[in-house]
């Protein structure tokens, strides 16, 4: 077999899963500084893993103002903003609460972009209707809000990881729909 990378203290078996963070979080930190923006995330289900893969590129401080771990509801409501109402007709996990986290967070630090992430991480916790794996993840920006709904089907650390990572996705669609569509109104002025 394969030998065992260590990606934030956990054994993974497969390099390529560390290849592509590294890579998608260098694309995002380029298209960021390259744009001048800014970034914030509200984690709960991945306990600050995604800040922490943002943060492993150098120079990151240029780009990340910060997070909010926000595990418990306490926290959603009190930092965040989530409303009380949400939390009880939706719960934590739930397209509507990864919105307003990401909302919170964006108005809370001042950021331009801002990734939220909830879900159940696993092995207890799921139900028939929210089972073990569902994550919802939101970007929130200017002009764009952005939902994404999972089950993943793995262990607590690959649900972990796999959730993180697909927020590192979400946010390189974003930047890069935005900048071809930024392209091509730039190339009808200089057409038009």
């Amino acid at each position: 077999t394969e030998p065992a990378t260590f990606i934030h203290g956990c054994a993974v078996q497969r390099m390529d899963v560390c290849m592509e963070t590294n890579l998608l979080a260098q694309q995002i930190g380029d298209q960021l500084r390259r744009r001048q923006m800014t970034l914030a995330v509200a984690e709960s289900c991945t306990g600050g893993l995604l800040g922490d893969l943002i943060t492993d590129i150098p120079g990151s401080s240029d780009y990340f103002l910060g997070g909010v771990l926000s595990y418990s509801n306490q926290v959603k409501h009190q930092l965040l903003g989530v409303q009380a109402a949400t939390l009880e007709t939706h719960g934590a996990v739930s397209a509507q609460c990864a919105a307003e986290m990401a909302r919170g967070v964006r108005r809370l630090v001042q950021s331009d972009v801002a990734l939220s992430v909830t879900g159940i991480a696993g092995p207890g916790g799921g139900s028939d209707g929210k089972p073990k794996g569902l994550t919802y993840l939101h970007l929130s920006a200017p002009g764009c809000e952005q939902g994404q709904r999972f089950i993943w089907p793995g262990d607590r650390r690959a649900n972990k990881v796999d959730s993180a990572l697909a927020a590192l996705r979400l946010l390189l669609d974003y930047l890069e729909a935005t900048e071809e569509a930024q392209e091509m109104r730039s190339q009808e002025k200089e057409d038009g």
